[in-house]
């Protein structure tokens, strides 16, 4: 699944191909189960109708999220509902192996595009997902919540600026759990997933399983300072490609060329030459080192 620094790269090449531009129509592939899927709120329809002809004002990122800040429709800047409609954004979450690119119209669409949006630039904003756990809704922050379609709470964000190092050692000392199911715990942080949750803890030189109100105010601010390493230098990398991940121009990153820990189960560690250790943690697949990692 895409984690914060490959959405982060996402956003950061679509925005200037979509903030300020219109969207003319809207077309969703036509099997109904795919659609049911991939459109959480409102229903088909009512997506496709509130989307056409509104302005993408914005491209920006929570957490795993993409989120596209909308102008109100032509009808709401006349009436005295404005305020109603406005705040509507487009939000897409790409799950596993969703891809969201802007593409020249005559290009023919990849296999499993399912949703396509002609823009006044005259490019088309596409989305393609294989295996159809990416989701797209439309509405007010306050919709979207009450009808279950987006999270009513998230974490604060661990890079730029948004967490500092108090806070963040605050929110350590107060979770009781294991420091990895603290850290994919998108209500404690937005945005870190299983590879980054390695990686950082690697980094850090703790293990995984450790209890986080255990961990000493060293080790706290060992850990702060490792999940923005790791995240920051993915950035810079353009995401981990480690499957089907790519760019908002169809290109795969290059981080994945450098993690120490994440998928290299039973290989000899990179610091101290111990084969590194395998395990299940919070329900997804854990690798650490037993010598590095105290």
């Amino acid at each position: 699944m895409p984690e914060l620094p490959e959405v982060e790269t996402i956003v950061n090449d679509l925005r200037p191909q979509l903030a300020g531009r219109r969207i003319e129509s809207v077309i969703l592939t036509r099997d109904p189960a795919i659609r049911g899927r991939l459109v959480r709120h409102p229903s088909a329809t009512k997506f496709v109708r509130r989307l056409r002809g509104r302005t993408i004002k914005a491209v920006e990122r929570r957490g795993k999220y993409i989120v596209m800040p909308l102008d109100p429709p032509a009808a709401a800047k006349n009436s005295n509902r404005g305020v109603e409609t406005s705040g509507e954004r487009v939000i897409v979450h790409l799950g596993m192996t969703g891809h969201l690119r802007v593409w020249e119209p005559e290009e023919t669409p990849v296999k499993h595009t399912h949703f396509r949006a002609l823009l006044d630039s005259g490019l088309e904003l596409r989305y393609d997902d294989p295996r159809q756990f990416g989701r797209l809704v439309v509405g007010s922050l306050d919709e979207l919540i009450a009808a279950r379609a987006f999270p009513a709470r998230l974490g604060p964000e661990p890079i730029r600026g948004d967490l500092t190092e108090a806070e963040f050692e605050r929110l350590v000392k107060a979770r009781r759990r294991p420091v990895k199911s603290a850290l994919l715990d998108q209500t404690f942080l937005a945005g870190v997933g299983n590879i980054y949750a390695d990686e950082a803890c690697f980094r850090a030189g703790i293990r995984p399983s450790r209890w986080t109100h255990r961990l000493t105010l060293r080790e706290r601010r060992a850990l702060y300072a490792a999940i923005q390493d790791v995240l920051e230098n993915s950035i810079a990398a353009r995401g981990s490609s480690i499957i089907n991940y790519v760019d908002g121009f169809g290109l795969r990153g290059s981080n994945q060329e450098k993690l120490l820990v994440y998928g290299r189960s039973g290989e000899p560690c990179l610091k101290c030459g111990t084969p590194l250790q395998g395990t299940r943690l919070a329900g997804r697949g854990t690798v650490y080192c037993r010598k590095c990692q105290r």
